[in-house]
């Protein structure tokens, strides 16, 4: 497949609220949900009763909104952070 572009490789723009989690853009779309899970995980932010749950802080937050959001839901609110 080369010469295939693929959209987890190509740099994207991250918005000043997700900078605040995962760091200066711009960074692949794979690196940037890899920086989101190592935000989450160096934070305790996943439920202890449920890890498909995750539970926002406030920097977080301000990404996906303050709400306990589940995985999957996460990387779409995510994905509205990037350019």
């Amino acid at each position: 497949m080369a010469g295939k572009n693929n959209a987890l490789q190509k740099p994207v723009q991250v918005s000043p609220q997700l900078e605040e989690v995962v760091g200066k853009g711009p960074m692949t779309r794979a690196q940037v949900t890899s920086k989101v899970w190592d935000y989450i995980k160096g934070h305790n932010l996943q439920d202890a009763n449920d890890k498909r749950q995750i539970n926002p802080d406030a920097k977080l937050g301000a990404v996906i909104g303050t709400e306990q959001i589940s995985m999957f839901k996460m990387t779409a609110a995510v994905s509205k952070h990037l350019t």
